[in-house]
């Protein structure tokens, strides 16, 4: 007959329970046996091992059980004051207690401080509210599920483990009892996903896992773990879990036990794998020619847009339709569509947005893009806080664009903005075509000059209102970037200097060097010196607006290639 020494006894104070051993310093058992220990000494003790002694233990980690009998979560992880020489228990597959075989537990009733052993089996069907498996004793007679088998391993003939008890009999039936199943127990846990065997993964591919995920939180990698799972699971996977997972043990252990897909495992380790990878060293680049800047030949980053595009919905002056989208892979992720009053858009984009950003690839370049009726253009969304809870401003917390909903449209326009962005590309020393308040250049002359491959960019000293048709002109030529104060020069003719003047030189002056596809992170750090200066509202980029509109970083959805009718 086999001694398996890792069962436990419990106490703490006045209760005792069992447990069972799962690592040289961990105990697994309730969290009911040991609400008290706060104020008492928690002791373990191993009744095949009585030479080892009461050995003292703290609570580690609680499961979420809140103290009333029916609620979840009644689990508790205890960490052993030193390591015990015995080889812990081994768990079977889950779900191996539904076929119908002899379940056996170990626990310390009143009076044999020893231990009794109960024999019980698993009813078929579902689990009770989602928790636990029904427990009914084999006989008639025999040690049932009395108080002290709470926190005892529930195991099979082989003495592998498959839940644990965790509601004992009570005076009025006295044959039947609950446990945890250890798909349960790993739903509260994330520690036994390392442990127990799941389909199709092997126990080097679990240990790698979760080996990979401690290091991962030793090292702080930044990455949100709604976009790491949104990576293993791919574009067709299940939709991440309503309020996310809050850690990266939580979604890996949910990837394992959750997601059907066998290599969703496999793609999560991979990926941490390269995440925590070193970066190589490498080549110092060659010095620039003197006729180039060092930020010309630096490479433009490749933009992972978050679009949200707000539109008037035609049911009253105050309701705009919403609808936020994220790009990844040249294809459109929707996140959220919806029709609400102009107040309430501010609050709606914060919550999508953050969730959009799980629909990124893990080591994206963010671009955040609002795509705005015309009379929204110079709506200062830069300025809106990220949060509920983060004031920062979104122009300082994200590289932050705007796009005319029309332009953003226009078959065109895209064309002849693909075509002009391809230049670009290749001569990307451009510098702002000016706009002052006073130009004499007329709208039709403006238009002419604007059609030249070399003019990338327009900078204007007013606001689209007092800009006039001369912003129009800019927003119907192929020129993908535009730039203006959002307050500042009110218009020709004004008296005094003009604070729009010293926009443009000032302007010219800090893109002069940066190549039109580096912009958006270019604006993106004016908005910070601009926030952390000493007088914020009188900086000079403290309102600045950016219109950037490249068609190759939003793809339009792509029309299906045969009828689906056919």
């Amino acid at each position: 007959m086999r001694t398996d020494a890792w069962h436990a006894r419990i106490d703490c104070g006045r209760d005792v329970g069992a447990g069972f051993l799962i690592s040289a310093r961990q105990v697994l058992t309730c969290a009911h046996v040991v609400r008290g220990s706060e104020a008492a000494e928690v002791t373990v003790r191993f009744p095949n091992r009585a030479d080892l002694g009461a050995v003292p233990a703290s609570v580690a980690v609680r499961g979420g059980w809140r103290g009333g009998a029916a609620d979840p979560g009644d689990l508790a992880v205890l960490e052993l004051a030193r390591e015990v020489p015995l080889a812990p228990a081994e768990f079977a597959p889950p779900g191996a207690e539904a076929r119908g075989a002899e379940l056996v537990a170990y626990g310390f009733p009143r009076g044999y401080d020893e231990g009794m052993v109960a024999s019980y089996r698993a009813l078929p069907g579902p689990l009770i509210a989602g928790e636990w498996v029904q427990l009914e004793a084999l006989t008639g007679h025999g040690q049932p599920l009395a108080g002290g088998f709470s926190g005892a391993a529930v195991t099979l003939a082989d003495g592998t483990v498959v839940g644990m008890v965790t509601s004992v009999a009570g005076a009025a039936d006295t044959r039947v009892g609950r446990m945890l199943p250890t798909e349960v127990m790993a739903r509260h846990w994330y520690g036994l996903g390392e442990l127990v065997p799941t389909d199709g993964h092997r126990p080097e591919l679990r240990r790698r896992l979760y080996g990979l995920v401690r290091r991962a939180r030793r090292a702080g990698l930044p990455h949100r773990p709604e976009q790491l799972y949104v990576e293993a699971v791919g574009e067709f996977g299940p939709p991440v879990p309503q309020g996310g997972f809050g850690s990266l043990e939580r979604m890996a252990a949910y990837v394992q036990w959750e997601v059907a897909d066998p290599q969703a495992v496999p793609r999560l380790a991979g990926l941490l794998e390269r995440l925590l990878a070193p970066e190589p060293a490498r080549p110092a680049p060659a010095p620039a020619p003197a006729t180039a800047s060092a930020s010309a030949s630096a490479p433009a980053p490749v933009w992972a847009p978050i679009v949200v595009e707000i539109e008037h919905s035609g049911a009253g002056p105050d309701q705009v339709t919403v609808e936020v989208f994220a790009y990844r892979d040249g294809h459109r992720r929707p996140v959220g569509a919806g029709r609400l009053p102009r107040g309430g858009v501010r609050a709606y984009v914060q919550e999508r947005v953050d969730e959009a950003f799980t629909q990124l690839a893990p080591d994206a370049d963010e671009l955040l893009a609002f795509v705005l009726p015309r009379d929204l253009l110079n709506e200062p969304v830069a300025r809106w806080a990220r949060g509920a809870d983060d004031p920062t401003p979104l122009g300082c917390a994200y590289p932050l664009v705007v796009a005319d909903r029309s332009r953003h449209r226009s078959g065109g326009l895209r064309h002849q903005l693909t075509r002009k962005w391809r230049h670009l590309d290749a001569d990307p020393g451009t510098a702002p075509h000016r706009i002052a308040c006073d130009t004499p250049e007329r709208p039709p002359g403006l238009r002419k000059r604007l059609r030249d491959d070399a003019v990338g960019m327009v900078a204007y000293s007013s606001a689209p209102g007092a800009a006039g048709p001369h912003f129009e002109v800019g927003l119907h030529a192929p020129v993908p970037v535009l730039l203006w104060p959002r307050s500042g020069c009110p218009g020709p003719g004004h008296p005094g200097d003009c604070a729009g003047g010293a926009f443009l030189d000032l302007l010219a002056a800090s893109v002069r060097d940066v190549p039109p596809a580096a912009l958006p992170r270019h604006l993106l750090a004016l908005r910070e010196t601009a926030a952390a200066d000493d007088d914020p509202d009188g900086h000079w980029a403290h309102d600045v607006q950016l219109l950037w509109d490249d068609p190759r970083c939003f793809p339009e959805p792509r029309a299906c290639d045969h009828s689906p009718v056919a």
